[in-house]
């Protein structure tokens, strides 16, 4: 009986595993670690979310920045044409574990809110990045799961403030079933310098970008690559985007936490140091409030780049696998030990 119980909860550690998050995020080669979902460790300009789970329903508050996101401590310099590297992972060390569905990303501003105490509930984003299929009709989220970083060129024209950058993966993998979507979406708090003077012509909420029904969220072709044109959601590249993608060499360098906060305007120049140092503080305890299609035949837009991580050392691999995971081993466990 015990038996058969720890089979059957080892049977669910693959799908308990098979989920991520943003593991560091780079401007301008200046790196800056994230944290574990649930399992703080230092300062960071990534919110931190409470699970490596998705985030289910369109309609769902935790579509603004993840699974009950954190305002983070740090805000951290860019600049107008900035390019922006994430590192994604999967749970238990792996590397992102899906490959099927876009990569889309919105920056939306914090007004006269510094970003480190910037709710998102009713913001504006407008979009400035979306990846799909290549012109062989692979998916780009396929590289990122062997390890590939993700590199993004913020807009030339953009504002000086406040941002925050909202990078999501959609992992459709369940796609062709209602409501089987996975967002992953991750926020990550900059302070833009420079001195554009470009607004977006349109923007979206979170939620209220998307519809469980949107045909780029339930796809019933999303097996059939030649028969499908896919369709992404979330409304058209804004006015300020850029137009390029490219797939790029591998990434690298290590990168740890900061000893202290930071919330620093940008610089006139790009930065090409590292961000390293001790472990930080404890917990911070003020947590974030909460979460129309448009074809394109080459199903890319923006400017992007894909790059291979030279080494899994070099990102902050997960130290565990979820509270979820935890519980299951729990048991399983106490069923063995029986």
């Amino acid at each position: 009986m015990f038996t058969t119980l720890f089979v059957s909860l080892l049977a669910t550690l693959p799908s308990v595993l098979a989920h991520g998050y943003v593991s560091q995020v780079s401007i301008d080669g200046k790196a800056y670690a994230g944290n574990v979902p649930n399992n703080y460790k230092g300062p960071s300009p990534i919110r931190l979310i409470d699970d490596i789970g998705p985030v289910k329903g369109a309609s769902n508050v935790d579509l603004m920045c993840g699974l009950s996101a954190q305002k983070a401590e740090m805000v951290v310099p860019a600049n107008p044409g900035s390019t922006v590297t994430f590192q994604w992972v999967g749970g238990g060390g792996n590397n992102w574990p899906h490959q099927i569905g876009p990569l889309m990303t919105y920056l939306a501003s914090c007004g006269s809110t510094a970003c480190d105490q910037f709710d998102p509930t009713g913001a504006k984003w407008f979009k400035i990045d979306q990846v799909g299929q290549d012109s062989n009709g692979k998916w780009y989220q396929n590289a990122i799961s062997t390890g590939a970083s993700f590199d993004l060129t913020l807009p030339q024209n953009l504002s000086p403030g406040g941002y925050l950058i909202r990078h999501e993966i959609i992992a459709l993998h369940l796609g062709d079933s209602l409501g089987g979507a996975e967002f992953y979406p991750s926020c990550t708090q900059i302070q833009v310098g420079g001195n554009g003077n470009g607004q977006p012509s349109s923007t979206v909420s979170f939620p209220g970008a998307y519809s469980d029904t949107d045909p780029g969220i339930w796809d019933k072709n999303i097996f059939n690559p030649g028969q499908d044109n896919y369709t992404f959601p979330g409304g058209p590249l804004s006015n300020l985007a850029s137009s390029s993608d490219s797939l790029g060499a591998p990434a690298s360098g290590s990168v740890s936490f900061p000893s202290g906060t930071t919330a620093s305007p940008a610089p006139s120049g790009a930065s090409g140091s590292t961000t390293t140092g001790g472990n930080g503080a404890p917990a911070p305890s003020a947590p974030a409030g909460g979460s129309q299609s448009s074809d394109d035949d080459s199903q890319t837009g923006g400017s992007c780049q894909l790059k291979r991580s030279a080494s899994s050392d070099n990102v902050n691999r997960p130290r565990h696998y979820s509270r979820i995971m935890k519980r299951i081993m729990h048991h399983a466990t106490a069923a063995v030990t029986f």
